[in-house]
């Protein structure tokens, strides 16, 4: 388990600068989660109270600031030494300046990710260090101070080693080295201290040479822990660049044509092409002016950097250039500059050695640490990147470029260095960041890529730059190509204002009606997709004052989200075909009744978004309940031109349980309000286009002109609501084929299929495709979609060995559990968590389309074992889907049954409802009812016999019925 760590320091410099900066760099550690189980109650840069200190004095003074802040925190008002007693503490010393990196090699950014982190960020040497301390090297260990140096890189295998004397001593060589270490081990071993080595493990010291550090960037040492390294880590980069393997590009953004070679590496820095970059280089802090000068340029085994530099109030940007193999502090005579001799170097530009030092310095200690050679400042002209670049000496040296570089301030590295501002530096890396994070943005949701923008959202809100990415995701919704991408664009605008009120301001789950949005809505209705999210966007900045606004501008963006999530399911009803049939006489009822349908896996990947962004699959099996057929409706033509929409409480000739008159269009216009009376039944006659609407004609003349009369509409059914079996859309078919039939027209089931996604997003109630293809196509079957638009759903009849169907009848049963079910609920939840790509939901996503695919397979081969297993899987895919879809009292049951069953689930989306198994032995419905009878906690619940319907569902005209009961007075329509 990771250590828990009670307060966490980062010791500076005095005059390192920066202090406020290093501190937000150490709280966004606290927001990725990078800290252990949870973050340090104390997280603190704290500064060196005078400069020369030591490593040995700052961490007292370290110390001493950790007493003061954790006894203010327990309510001390005096320090006591008390607090550290129980207190496990790390300081992390920021140690000496660094040639490569102005932050220091605590902040020498790395080419890797932390794909697990709540929130993006550059992944630096200080994240590195940080996960081994607390999940490698102190897991376990007991209170005290853990001092920790940043100026290595520390690798540890994941299983460290123990030592015993025999292996330390044998280990040491020759005979004198094995004595030695035999004194150290009887000496320290006096000590309370405690020695191990550990195997395999390595302590790379970030020297000053450039090779060195190169190579520490370019051989990429895999995954260590939770960093992911690679080629090119929080960047974008065009496609028409090239990178070889063995190059790094880290918090970059490359367009254009842009080479790299092996062995060199980009850092924090913004470049366009056409540019080539030989190998062995280090280039670090560009941005986009620096490429015209790069252009044309051969550059290899060189290293380039441009630094922030505050010379007292004034501050200006340097560029530095030096070879990779240079040495800093070797005198002139046994050094090199840009890989060749000082010699050369002169020759090659004209310089000479008393324009890089002083006359009275000695040649002993002229070295490339003290040199010169880097323009800061010109009294005339504004300095750039060519002033440096003309050193390579690569062509013929103009003298006016060495009288321009003579007459400028220049300055040595080893006067740089206390110039450096740090702050300024991170303050660019971070908006560098944030950049090439617009570009992902973009990149990401144009190219319908599975990756998470969550944590860059977190990142940007936590960093103020929230404005930024809002304006990227608005110009991505308004441009986009299609409703699907528009949507998801929407949804992350959602994740952001979510984000910026920081857990207050109420639950993101509620209405989203205000009227102030309704205009963008309607613009979305319409079609002007970006007409909608403008004015969107111009709503938005009246909500963002304070987090209960936040919160109801996220509801009124999801909202929004969802009418775009319609249109792209609308897309299906190209797959819809209507023929013209004989119109039934007046009065004879056309009626259909379906099976209900198990899904055994699969379920979740047919719902919207997730089935035309990822694809899905879903195994289903029509199925009678207690041996009948428990879905229905039935319609009839009425001499009166009106529709009379009832609804029966199980059986067609049960008591009426609600009845609703629509007379008038203005009747109709609740259809997409779930809730309202008859609201599937109004919208059946709107999607079947039985009823224009809207339309300027009235209903009545509408009725009268098409088909001399009116409508009534029957339904039932005999499944408990919410009971997972897909009434509801199974309902909804039952309804328009049936209505269908009535007016004069016939449609395909595949049709009725695509039918039914259109009318549930008419409704509003989403809902994906398995329900109905389990209750309308009989037997036993696999459904498909693709991911892409326009949806279209495709369905595989499933052969199994003969005499399995009779099997699978003798060992399914359903377990009604008497728990109502929250799918609704549950459906929010998924569609928010797969819009912002969860890692763990994408790939689950993977895992259901794949287990469907399996169960497929088993039923083909007849194996109850595997298909039990599948099952049993389809559970767990259905869990981490949906968490907390298994309430308590189906967890007691579940757990009741399982020695007696080869796999159980659920139905539908979980949360209640019916629960399916599959039992080891025959015919077992009896003895399992005693079973639970005899489990406590359970509450009611009842047994029920499935068979699989391998007939479908059924149209029947049956005929006019003058003593028909089902309706009171129901002989006024003939």
């Amino acid at each position: 388990m990771a250590t828990q760590w009670s307060a966490l320091l980062l010791t500076c410099r005095r005059g390192h600068g920066g202090v406020s900066a290093l501190q937000r760099e150490l709280e966004v550690r606290r927001l990725r989660g990078g800290l252990g189980p949870r973050p340090p109650a104390l997280l603190l840069a704290v500064e060196d109270p005078w400069a020369h200190l030591g490593s040995g004095g700052a961490t007292l003074n370290a110390l001493l600031v950790a007493a003061e802040h954790l006894s203010a925190r327990a309510g001390y008002t005096v320090v006591t030494a008390d607090v550290l007693r129980d207190a496990r503490i790390l300081i992390l010393h920021m140690g000496r300046d660094f040639s490569f990196d102005d932050c220091g090699r605590a902040f020498t950014c790395l080419p890797a990710e932390e794909p697990g982190a709540a929130a993006e960020a550059l992944v630096c040497n200080l994240d590195s260090l940080l996960g081994t301390m607390t999940h490698r090297l102190c897991v376990g260990s007991p209170p005290g101070v853990w001092v920790c140096s940043t100026d290595m890189l520390l690798t540890v295998p994941s299983t460290p080693g123990g030592m015993t004397e025999e292996d330390f001593v044998k280990g040491g060589g020759d005979a004198s080295v094995r004595n030695a270490r035999s004194v150290l081990w009887t000496a320290l071993r006096g000590f309370p201290l405690s020695m191990a080595c550990i195997p395999n493990a390595s302590y790379d010291y970030m020297s000053a040479s450039a090779s060195d550090h190169i190579r520490s960037l370019t051989v990429l040492p895999g995954s260590a822990s939770h960093l992911r390294f690679c080629k090119t880590a929080h960047s974008h980069v065009d496609q028409p660049c090239l990178l070889e393997d063995g190059s790094s590009v880290t918090n970059c953004l490359l367009e254009g044509a842009v080479q790299l070679a092996a062995g060199s590496v980009i850092q924090h820095s913004h470049l366009q092409g056409p540019l080539v970059i030989g190998s062995g280089c280090l280039l670090s802090g560009l941005n986009v002016d620096s490429s015209p000068a790069l252009r044309g340029c051969p550059l290899r085994d060189i290293v380039l950097q441009g630094h922030h530099v505050r010379l007292r109030d004034l501050p200006c940007r340097v560029f530095t250039l030096t070879g990779r193999l240079d040495d800093w502090q070797s005198p002139v005579e046994k050094a090199t500059y840009l890989n060749m001799p000082w010699a050369e170097f002169f020759q090659r530009t004209g310089i000479r050695e008393g324009d890089l030092w002083d006359a009275e310095m000695p040649r002993r200690t002229r070295c490339l640490l003290s040199a010169r050679l880097f323009p800061v400042l010109h009294a005339r002209e504004e300095l750039g990147l060519q002033d440096v670049l003309w050193l390579l000496g690569l062509a013929t040296v103009a003298s006016e470029q060495l009288a321009r570089w003579r007459t400028a301030w220049r300055m040595s590295w080893q006067e740089l260095l206390p110039c450096l501002d740090t702050e300024a530096e991170l303050n660019a890396r971070q908006a560098l960041f944030f950049l090439q994070g617009q570009r992902k943005v973009r990149r990401v949701l144009l190219g319908r890529q599975d990756s998470s923008l969550l944590p860059l959202a977190r990142s940007a809100v936590h960093e103020g730059y929230h404005k930024a990415l809002l304006g990227t995701l608005d110009e991505v919704a308004s441009t986009a190509s299609d409703a699907g991408i528009a949507a998801r664009a929407l949804a992350c605008i959602a994740e952001v204002l979510g984000c910026m009120a920081q857990g207050e301001g109420g639950l993101r789950s509620g209405p989203a009606a205000n009227r102030e949005w309704a205009s963008a809505f309607g613009l979305l209705e319409s079609g002007d997709i970006a007409g909608g999210v403008r004015e969107l966007a111009a709503e938005r900045q009246k909500w963002m004052s304070r987090p209960a606004l936040l919160v109801r501008a996220a509801r009124h963006y999801e909202g929004a989200e969802q009418i775009l999530v319609r249109q792209a399911v609308m897309s299906s009803c190209q797959f819809i075909t209507v023929e013209q049939v004989e119109l039934p006489p007046l009065g004879h009822w056309v009626q259909v009744v379906c099976p209900a349908r198990l899904d055994l896996s699969g379920g979740w990947s047919d719902t919207p978004p997730i089935t035309y962004e990822h694809g899905g699959a879903v195994v289903d099996v029509a199925v009678l309940v207690d041996g009948c057929r428990p879905i229905g409706a039935r319609v009839r033509r009425i001499a009166q031109p009106e529709l009379r929409l009832v609804s029966l409480s199980g059986t067609p000739r049960s008591e009426v349980v609600a009845e609703l008159v629509c007379q008038e269009l203005e009747h109709l216009q609740d259809y997409c309000q779930p809730h309202a009376p008859g609201a599937l039944l109004k919208a059946a006659f709107i999607c079947t286009r039985v009823v224009q609407f809207p339309s300027q004609t009235p209903l009545r003349a509408q009725l009268m002109e098409n088909f001399g009369g009116g409508f009534e509409v029957h339904t039932w059914s005999k499944l408990p609501h919410g009971s997972g079996l897909g009434t509801s859309s199974i309902l909804a078919g039952a309804v328009m084929a049936s209505l269908y039939q009535a007016a004069g027209k016939a449609a395909s089931t595949e049709s009725l299929i695509h039918d039914v996604l259109h009318l549930e997003q008419r409704l509003t109630t989403g809902g994906g495709w398995q329900d109905q293809v389990g209750g309308l196509v009989p037997g036993i079957k696999i459904g498909r979609s693709k991911a892409q638009l326009p949806l279209r759903v495709e369905v595989e009849q499933i052969l199994v060995p003969d005499g399995f169907t009779q099997t699978l009848n003798n060992h399914l049963l359903l377990v009604y559990t008497g728990k109502t079910r929250l799918a609704r609920n549950l459906l929010q939840d998924v569609v928010r968590n797969w819009y912002a790509r969860l890692p763990s939901i994408v790939q689950n996503a993977d895992a259901l389309v794949s287990n469907a695919e399996e169960c497929a397979q088993a039923l083909r081969q007849g194996d109850l074992q595997l298909l039990g297993k599948c099952l049993d899987c389809y559970w767990q895919q259905k869990k981490c889907m949906a968490p907390g879809c298994e309430p308590l009292a189906v967890g007691r049951m579940m757990d009741a049954l399982r020695p007696y069953v080869y796999g159980q689930c659920l139905a539908g989306a979980g949360g209640g409802g019916f629960l399916y198994i599959l039992t080891k032995a025959p015919q077992q419905k009896e003895a399992l009812h005693q079973i639970l009878a005899d489990t406590e906690g359970l509450g009611n619940f009842s047994i029920h016999s499935i068979e699989v319907d391998t007939g479908g569902f059924s149209v029947e005209v049956v005929g006019c019925d003058m003593k028909d009961s089902a309706h009171p007075g129901g002989d006024r329509a003939v």
